[in-house]
This record gives structure tokens, sequence and C-alpha cells, in this order.
């Protein structure tokens, strides 16, 4: 039976969380809210714990999965697969139950879970989904755990990345997959980093281990170590994992050491997972504060030389909004070039491929110019479509240069301007900005329609009763030959033009996110240094109040 949070135990953390809530709600702190709800839903529902399969897409996330449940229940493949939450927990019978962001809920069998959590059968997540939960037996030996499956983190496509992303506040146990063939990205520190705010257990996964010899495997883990003691200050478990080699070796170690732990202790690390979550809300809370209080105690007239010295004008929002239209301009304007020099390689080979195609069909068509012409158009419009379908779907990762080029030189803005930010902050008040609780999200563009040429300038095949097909057939074949470089070329070029606008548009929707966070950024601050004119006490207050409840938590001091 899990452990109530009526219980004493949660009293120190129901107690802290209220007075980050008051503190919130008097100084406006818009920003923590929705750490404040989970942290509250904890408190009241008491579910189970997640234990979060995280890391870049490919990294062996669902096959690892379905390598503990003992049978293949998530979708895998060689492309991104994963496209919304999937959570697993026991349950006496199979089953999934598919939740939409409007609230209504729907019984789905097993075999069709791939059409609601993976990319092919729910591109971009166009079915709607929040969250699949699937209960099965194979999770018995886990009682008050629930695994779970996410999107893969890294990918510049939203679909692939924000799910997993808003989701991480509610991680409960992070078991981050690292693929042995590409260990340790700067987006895995950057995800641990964050991961170290919402739990105390992260645990790193080396996946794919069989590609290493038994020497190469010590080297990557030894880099792991050093990496995280180097970047992180800190040491992570690490564990082996392989679907190909000692799958049942490893498979063991992770269920005693891990899941059973965690399982057989179920109460005790719920309690401490939401300590951590409530401790580290509570020292953002108190950071945002302590800037309020450094305006409130200095005189009136100080105060606007403060306000002027952090906000300066390096921090104008006018002055970063023309530097994100910049971007926005130097790479929309390229886009269309960089498309079309990849797809020019391309044209030469689906005109000779659909030659070919059409070279090998016509023998077998029969009737006059009037059917041939309509077989014709049926088959180009069947084969044309396929074909730069094909080219789009496993094509496109060449389209997205300016696209990958923007996401990074608006990330490169928004980090600089962060830096420049706290580093005011620092030398005008002393005081060390919290992390940034932000991230670009990118749109992935959809796929293209197919356009087609007209057969004949003007209507031969009305005529049909007036051409002999036994004199004539071979022209018209040649002519029907000779059509399919010009439909190459025509539905290439829009095949370009249609990423182009995909691409372009979903370049302004990143620069609107940018320039929207700096906004509210500039907001938040300019409103803490306004507002606290007169409040110092209540501030101050506030700061005594929430760290002597951290203290009876266990843990002096604003830090978590």
């Amino acid at each position: 039976m899990a452990e109530t949070t009526d219980n004493k135990s949660f009293l120190p953390a129901r107690d802290l969380l209220n007075g980050v809530r008051d503190a919130c709600n008097r100084l406006h702190i818009a920003s923590l809210k929705r750490r404040i709800d989970i942290c509250a839903a904890l408190l009241e529902e008491s579910p189970p714990i997640d234990v979060a399969i995280l890391g870049q897409f490919k990294a062996g996330k669902s096959s690892f999965i379905n390598s503990l449940l003992g049978k293949p229940i998530l979708p895998t493949g060689v492309v991104p697969v994963t496209t919304v939450i999937t959570r697993l927990q026991y349950g006496p019978v199979e089953r999934a139950t598919v939740t939409h962001f409007d609230g209504s809920r729907v019984e789905i069998p097993l075999e069709k879970l791939a059409d609601f959590t993976s990319e092919a059968g729910n591109p971009d997540n166009s079915k709607n989904v929040e969250v699949v939960d699937v209960d099965i037996p194979a999770m018995m030996d886990y009682p008050g755990l629930r695994l779970v499956d996410t999107p893969g983190m890294g990918s510049v496509f939203k679909t692939h990345m924000k799910i997993a992303q808003d989701w991480l506040p509610e991680v409960g146990a992070a078991i981050l997959a690292v693929s042995s063939d590409r260990p340790l990205s700067d987006n895995d520190l950057e995800l641990i980093r964050e991961l170290t705010r919402h739990t105390p257990n992260v645990i790193l996964l080396l996946t794919k281990v069989d590609l290493l010899l038994p020497d190469q495997r010590t080297e990557v883990v030894q880099f792991l170590e050093k990496t995280m003691e180097k970047e992180l200050d800190r040491k992570l478990p690490i564990f082996s994992f392989s679907t190909r080699a000692d799958t049942e070796q490893y498979n063991r170690r992770i269920e005693m050491e891990i899941l059973l732990k965690l399982s057989t202790n179920r109460d005790i690390e719920f309690r401490n997972i939401l300590r951590h979550k409530v401790r580290s809300l509570a020292s953002v809370c108190i950071n945002y504060l302590e800037i309020a209080l450094k305006s409130a105690l200095q005189a009136d007239r100080e105060r606007d030389e403060i306000r002027r010295r952090i906000l300066d004008e390096r921090l104008s929002l006018t002055a970063i909004q023309e530097d994100l239209m910049l971007i926005t301009r130097e790479n929309s304007r390229q886009t269309r070039t960089f498309i079309m020099q990849h797809l020019g390689r391309l044209e030469q080979p689906l005109r000779e491929k659909l030659t070919e195609d059409l070279r090998g069909e016509l023998p077998e068509w029969k009737g006059n110019l009037w059917r041939l012409t309509r077989r014709y158009e049926e088959w180009l419009t069947e084969n044309m479509t396929v074909a730069v379908e094909h080219i789009s779907k496993t094509e496109n990762r060449y389209f997205l240069g300016t696209l990958k080029k923007s996401h990074a030189a608006f990330d490169r803005t928004l980090s600089s301007f962060r830096a420049l930010l706290g580093q005011n902050i620092e030398t005008v008040l002393g005081l060390k900005l919290a992390e940034a609780d932000w991230r670009i999200e990118v749109a992935k563009p959809s796929h293209p329609d197919v356009g087609f040429i007209r057969v004949f300038d003007f209507h031969f095949d009305l005529l049909w009763f007036l051409i002999p097909m036994f004199l004539f057939r071979k022209l018209f074949e040649k002519h029907f030959l000779a059509l399919i470089p010009r439909a190459a070329e025509m539905n290439l070029s829009r095949l370009g033009a249609q990423w182009e606008s995909r691409i372009n548009a979903t370049i302004e929707e990143m620069r609107k996110q940018a320039a929207g966070y700096v906004k509210d950024e500039l907001a938040t601050i300019e409103a803490l240094l306004a507002e606290s004119p007169g409040r110092t006490a209540e501030i101050e207050k506030l700061i005594e109040d929430l760290k002597k409840r951290l203290a009876d938590m266990g843990q002096e001091g604003g830090k978590p």
C-alpha cells in the first residue's frame, strides 16, 4: 500500500510548497506555476513513481523497455519512432488507454499501439494524443512503478522533442540512455543538469555496447565518468545494455539495482523525490526573491540606476528583436537555394527511373489514343506521387540546413542574452540568476503535394477516332517518354518551393518564440525591480520563511 501524503512525513514538503506558492502569488512570479502544480498534484495523488527512459533519438529507449518486459510492446525502427509519452504499469490484463488533449479517452488493443505512439502511425501527433497508458502483467514485479517511454531529445522537430521536455518536471527517476556510438553529447549534459532539478535519481544507461570491444567499453565508461566530473562535478551510476549480446545479464542487474530497489522502497523513494522537487523549486523561488530584495534595499534615488545597470542597452528588447529578424532574413533567403542544390542532384536519377519504368509498361497498354492518354496520366500521377513522396520523406534531412542554422543562431542569441542578464544581476546585486527554464520549440514542416503538366497542348486525344494507332502509336509513346524530364523538373521544383515555405514559416515561428522569451524575461526582472520599493520587510520575511521551511525538511539554506 502506497504511503498517503496525509502522513506527517509529508507535512514539511506541503508546508514549503505552500510558502513557495504564497511568495509567487505576492510577487507575480508566474514562471514557476507549472512546477508548483506538479508538486501539488504529487502531494494530493501519491501516484506511481515514473521511471522515465530519456535520451537522444535512436539511443535505444524503446528497445530497452521491450527487453525488460520480455516482449515487443513498444514500436521500434531505424528512424525516430516514438511520438508521444507512453506509460507502462502493472495490470492483470494487457490493454492500452489513449488520452487525448481534449480529455477524451479510448481503450485500444495492444497491437494497435503503434497507430497512436509512432511517427508512422501518428505523424506529428496528428491524432492529438496526450499520453498512452499501458497495463501489462509483466510489470507485476515492480509495484508502485511506471516505466515511461519518451520521444527522443535533441531533434530539431517539435514532435520529437517538445513533448519529452515539457514532461521533465514529472520525472520521478530518470534513466538516460546514451548510445555507445555517440556517447554523451552537449544535449545529454544539458538534459542531466535539468533532470537534477527534478529528481535525485539520475542513472546513465550505455546502450548498444555490443558495438564495442571490452577495452573500448571500459574506455567509454571512463570517458563518461571523467566528463561527468568535469562538466557537472558529480558522479552518476552507469549501467551497460545491449539487445544483441548478454541481454539477460544486463537486464538482471538493472532489475535488481534499479527497478526492484525503487519498487521495494517505493514509499521512501517517493518521499525523497517529492522533497527533492519541492526543495529545488524553493531554491529558484528564493533566487527571484533575493533579486527583488536587493532592489528594495536600495534608496529610491539609486533604484533607477540599478535598473539601468541591470537592464542596460545591450539588453534592449528592440536591439535583440532586430538581431533575431536579421537571423531570420539571412537564413530564409538561402532556404530555396539550399534545397534545390540537393534536389538538383536527384533529378537525373528520377528521370531515368521513371523512363525505365514507363518503357517496361508501355507495351502492355492497349486501346486508342484517348485510352492510352488516360492510362498515361494515371501512371504518371501514381508513380510521380510515390517518387516525390519518397524523396520528401527520405531526403528531407538535407533540406533543413537553414532551419538548423537558424535554430543554432537563435539559441546562441538567447544564451548570450541570459548570460549577460545574469552577469549584470551578479555585478550589481551580488546574486546569481537561477538556471533558465526555457527552450526553443520547432514545428516540423509537413509533406508537400504533387502537380503535373498537361500531356498535350491541345486535346489530341479527343480526336482518337481519326488517329490510326497502328501508324502513330510509336510517335505518341515517344511523346509520353519525352514528358518525363519536364514533369520531374517541375515536381522537384514544386517540392523545393513547398519545403521552402514550410521551413521559412518554421524559422519565423522560432523567431517569435525567441523574441517572446526575451520580452517575458525582461518583463519579469523589471517587475521584480519595480514592485520592490516599500516591500523590504515583506520580502525579507518571505525569504526567511522559505529558508526556515527548507531547514525543517533537513536542508538548511536555499539550495536543493
